[in-house]
């Protein structure tokens, strides 16, 4: 089976960035080749369409001779005449943060030799210059945190669905512990105990009696609408911060009957667009433009770990 393939290459100078890049490249969903010589990429792509298990590639190349230029050229060249679409990244920073940065991590620059570091520099700049003019992204990361980073490679190379945060709504019982790997935490254990209604006790929140009478408490619906809000927010902050993953905890004593079914209801909130957040590109509710908030960039998904237990 044949694949279409789309290769991006990452370049640049030593220190700006490359692997650091790969690996965003890597959480957006790319199958990522780090310091691959550029003789062996063609032989990747090749495998890569003839198995069709992978059509986003990411190559990380570094210059390591005078002929690196001429090379990635004729990859190029060849990749596109084979029908591969092929686009460049360049990251670049100024001389001064580079030599920093090399300094900071006491690694030797890969072109140095017996020069200085400076020398190292110099020569590489001059050696990828005709690669960075031809680049079809250059991004200096001088002042660059990851986060933005991330954000500029999303914007040009992700697809919607490979840069929505993944949320998980997790339902479980106080007395088993809170989840290690919690980024919220709920307690409804506030609301009326269905383990005390004899006809309920042996039924779970996914149930429907069990839910009505859960969601239907006093306070209930009201500390959902809360409490979808506070999720939403930080949800929106995470994906600025380049995070993709977010754990959502729910507790109630045994974990069976309040927190599934407020785990499940909320689930189901947050894979719909919120009415009241304004959409990226939309007026909200004042005719203003918020585009912090992207309520369709989150996949939920909803987990009950104590249910079950004794």
């Amino acid at each position: 089976m044949s694949a279409d393939v789309e290769v991006l290459v990452v370049t640049g100078m030593s220190g700006a960035g490359r692997s650091t890049a790969a690996k965003v490249l890597e959480d957006s969903g790319w199958y990522v080749v780090d310091n691959a010589p550029t003789r062996v990429v063609e032989n990747i792509v090749r495998v890569t369409r003839d198995e069709g298990t992978e059509s986003k590639l990411g190559v990380v190349l570094r210059a390591v001779d005078t002929n690196f230029a001429d090379e990635l050229k004729h990859l190029t060249e060849d990749l596109t005449s084979d029908g591969v679409r092929v686009k460049t990244v360049f990251l670049d920073a100024r001389d001064d943060m580079l030599v920093r940065r090399f300094e900071q991590v006491r690694r030797r620059h890969p072109l140095q030799g017996n020069g200085t570091l400076v020398d190292a520099i110099t020569s590489e700049r001059t050696m990828l210059a005709p690669i960075a003019e031809a680049a079809d992204l250059s991004i200096d990361t001088t002042s660059l945190p990851v986060a933005r980073l991330r954000q500029i490679l999303d914007e040009a190379y992700a697809q919607e669905s490979e840069t929505a945060l993944r949320v998980v709504c997790e339902s479980f019982g106080f007395k088993y512990g809170l989840p290690i790997d919690a980024d919220l935490v709920a307690d409804v254990r506030f609301l009326p105990n269905p383990f005390w209604i004899p006809e309920l006790r042996d039924h779970d929140g996914r149930e429907e009696p069990v839910r009505d009478y859960v969601l239907g408490a006093d306070g209930a619906a009201d500390y959902l609408d809360t409490y979808e809000r506070i999720v939403r927010l930080t949800a929106a902050g995470y994906r600025r911060e380049g995070k993709r993953y977010m754990t959502v905890a729910v507790g109630c004593t045994g974990g069976k009957h309040r927190s599934v079914a407020m785990a499940e209801a909320l689930s189901a909130r947050l894979q719909e667009a919120d009415p009241g957040v304004a959409q990226p590109g939309n007026g909200g509710p004042t005719g203003d433009t918020d585009s912090s908030i992207d309520t369709s960039a989150l996949s939920v998904r909803v987990v009950h770990r104590d249910l079950g237990r004794e």
